[in-house]
């Protein structure tokens, strides 16, 4: 009856039967951040995130259903269908099946990186002046000599698409690290969720300014970019593969139209001399002594940052790349080399573009045509291609501008898709079932299309807090790359990355304090992610939290020697007080209280609390014998949903009962509570009896719970 085998295992579900509450984000992007639409704001965010958090947890209950209710209302081909693990999630056991190359997974990060082309030279031409090409340049000396080596070594570091976040995580143990966590997951739902609803509202704006396009789309902001967004959705549901395709064939249709204009221009200039003569008698003019040009260009260095947005994405959307052979899950050096040639293509693409196409266009269009109002203004290329190539061409172009803006919410979508399983379900503070991509896919819509609704697809609303997003993200990337090269001694690198850190820091305070829209945007995220979170977490505190239970060699021994009759007793045992006096005396109170036969077999069951912010882990058993009682000790979490957890393993394995011996906890039942959500312990006889009744509905076969 009994296995021999040196380790017994036994799988157990991460998610109870019950279901529960979705962790999703619900964030939102005044226009205007006067007192009373901030009041009016916070009634939004708590009706919409309350909302949807009833409505998307309501609709998985139904369709994840009972095996026992052949009768449910959502037939079982959706179920499956909602929940199918394989759409958009790596196979570790071949990876080509649904990875891609790295240039093409560059292209799906790029959408959003490229995609500034579109808007990038105006906001140069807007910032600096004449001074544009020079300000431009010291954004690509910052990008490939300050962001690119960062990001390098984070995805060195972090090769499961986490990035900073993950470097930044293991830093912090403990509900600390965790909260942490969650403030930069805000910053990261400000990024990647306000690219998706700003380059689809930004992309409607192009459309019906577009001279072609027929009169009654105008004021149409909102259906257009709503149809717009859900278009995306629907190919994120079909899966990861379909996107990529559309998107390496939109980034390299984008990036050679954008190649022609830049050659056409620059032939224009050549044949046009006085052109150049013109600019720079501007620019000396204006800035006579190169020292003061310097000093210009670094002040208006942070309203070009949105040059900088690639990066995050392109380490989030790293586990799309295919491994190469050899490749193993804790060590993948394929991934990691083609994520390195990604970000290093895509950087140097970049620079390429944005120093060509902010010389010619500071120097062919006047600079009044950059003003709000003007008809370069956010629109410069576009200018160019109908100015120089006519509007048949200038359409052309129009198009493929407006399909990349649009598209560029994939990279967004699928960077978002790869952030939150790898963290909120293994936080325990969304359901489980959130790490299937469709379900996620549904929240995420959702979300878009209340964002875009509430705020009318305004772009100018949304543009502080998408740069504030992106400015922090790689503030705490370059931070977590500065303490890693610390650590390891590597003082050269650490003192280049430390440098790296306070540009960014700078350039971060900067635009803070000349839009400080953007960070109050940020903090109704940082504010859904953490109530969101905490209330599932709160939700999900009695689920059974053990992916697994093993038991050693000696604990097999100590089963099968205390078994008497059918039934195993188990004494709950807190790891503090163990001397020989303490076990004997809680022997004879369990003997006392509870009628255990004086000569009945007991063993001692022991749990030490071991990182109590992480809600689930494998459960290992160890078997010893102390003062001459038989203990079972183990390390968990949390005492009462490993105590379940053992005793259901047990059950299972071994083919007997548990019958597990508690003493009332002394306290208030409140803060007894509060320490169980929070600290793994408190009043531990009723939880791990709740635990048990949720985990196994038979009453027949629910392990035992004294208590005396």
């Amino acid at each position: 009856m009994y296995s021999k085998k040196v380790t017994q295992k036994l799988s157990l579900p991460l998610v109870s039967r019950r279901p529960h509450e979705v962790g999703t984000v619900a964030p939102l992007f005044p226009e205007s951040l006067n007192k009373q639409k901030i009041f009016t704001l916070r009634w939004f965010f708590i009706s919409y995130s309350g909302v949807l958090f009833i409505f998307v947890n309501k609709t998985i209950e139904s369709a994840q259903g009972s095996e026992q209710a052949p009768q449910a209302t959502v037939p079982s081909r959706l179920r499956r269908w909602l929940t199918d693990s394989s759409v958009g999630q790596e196979d570790p056991n071949n990876s080509s099946k649904h990875g891609a190359k790295w240039w093409q997974v560059m292209c799906l990060s790029g959408l959003d990186y490229f995609s500034t082309l579109g808007y990038q030279p105006a906001i140069a031409a807007l910032a600096a002046g004449a001074l544009a090409p020079f300000a431009t340049l010291i954004l690509v000396a910052v990008t490939l000599f300050a962001a690119l080596p960062v990001y390098r070594r984070v995805a060195s570091e972090s090769p499961h698409g986490q990035g900073s976040i993950a470097m930044l995580e293991r830093l912090m143990p403990h509900w600390k690290g965790k909260v942490f966590v969650l403030v930069l997951l805000g910053f990261a739902a400000t990024d990647f969720m306000i690219t998706a609803t700003l380059s689809a509202a930004d992309a409607s704006a192009h459309l019906i300014e577009n001279p072609f396009t027929p009169s009654w789309f105008t004021g149409k902001e909102v259906p257009i970019t709503l149809v717009l967004l859900i278009l995306l959705g629907a190919l994120f549901l079909r899966g990861f593969t379909e996107v990529i395709w559309i998107a390496v064939t939109l980034v390299f249709s984008f990036l050679a139209l954008n190649l022609v204009i830049i050659a056409v221009s620059a032939a224009n200039i050549i044949g046009r001399p006085v052109s150049v003569t013109n600019w720079l008698d501007s620019l000396f003019t204006a800035h006579g002594d190169p020292m003061m040009m310097l000093l210009v260009c670094l002040i208006v260095f942070p309203k070009l940052a949105l040059g900088l947005s690639g990066f995050e994405t392109g380490v989030a959307v790293m586990p799309q790349i295919s491994k190469a052979p050899g490749d193993t899950e804790a060590n993948p050096v394929g991934r990691i080399r083609g994520a390195k040639k990604l970000l290093t293509t895509a950087a140097l693409i970049m620079s390429g573009f944005l120093v060509l196409s902010s010389i010619v266009t500071t120097v062919l269009i006047p600079a009044t045509e950059f003003q709000p109002g003007g008809s370069a203004n956010g629109r410069a290329l576009s200018w160019l291609a109908h100015h120089l190539m006519g509007d048949g061409f200038g359409t052309v172009y129009d198009v493929s501008t407006i399909l990349i803006l649009w598209f560029a919410g994939a990279s967004a979508l699928a960077g978002l898709l790869n952030l939150i399983p790898r963290y909120l379900p293994r936080f325990g503070m969304a359901p489980a079932w959130a790490s299937a991509v469709r379900p996620l896919v549904l929240v995420v819509l959702l979300v878009a299309i209340g964002i875009t609704i509430h705020f009318k697809a305004s772009v100018d609303a949304q543009g502080a807090a998408y740069a504030t997003g992106v400015l922090v993200l790689m503030s705490s990337a370059a931070i977590a790359v500065t303490i890693s090269a610390r650590r390891r001694g590597e003082k050269g690198k650490a003192l280049l990355f430390g440098a790296t850190s306070l540009v960014f820091i700078y350039t971060t305070v900067v635009n803070c304090v000349e839009r400080p829209d953007g960070l109050k945007i940020a903090a109704f995220f940082i504010a859904a992610v953490l109530v969101v979170s905490l209330l599932s977490r709160f939700r999900r505190s009695t689920e059974l939290r053990a992916t697994s239970v093993m038991f050693d060699d000696c604990a097999v021994e100590i089963i099968r020697k205390a078994s008497s009759a059918g039934l195993l007793r188990l004494i709950a045992h807190e790891p503090v007080k163990i001397s020989k006096r303490r076990y004997l005396h809680k022997h004879q109170h369990a003997i006392l209280a509870s009628h255990i036969p004086q000569r009945a077999p007991v063993v001692f069951l022991e749990i030490k609390v071991s990182n109590y912010s992480d809600f689930a882990q494998d459960i290992e058993v160890r078997g010893i014998t102390r003062h001459g009682q038989w203990i079972l000790e183990a390390t968990a979490p949390s005492v009462s949903t490993s105590i379940a957890a053992i005793a259901m393993a047990i059950r299972d394995n071994y083919e007997v009962m548990p019958h597990i011996y508690f003493r009332w906890t002394e306290g208030n039942p409140l803060l007894n509570l509060a320490k169980f959500i929070f600290l793994g312990q408190g009043e531990i006889a009723p939880l791990t009896r709740e635990v048990l009744r949720e985990a196994e509905p038979n009453l027949q076969r629910r392990p035992w719970v004294h208590v005396g």
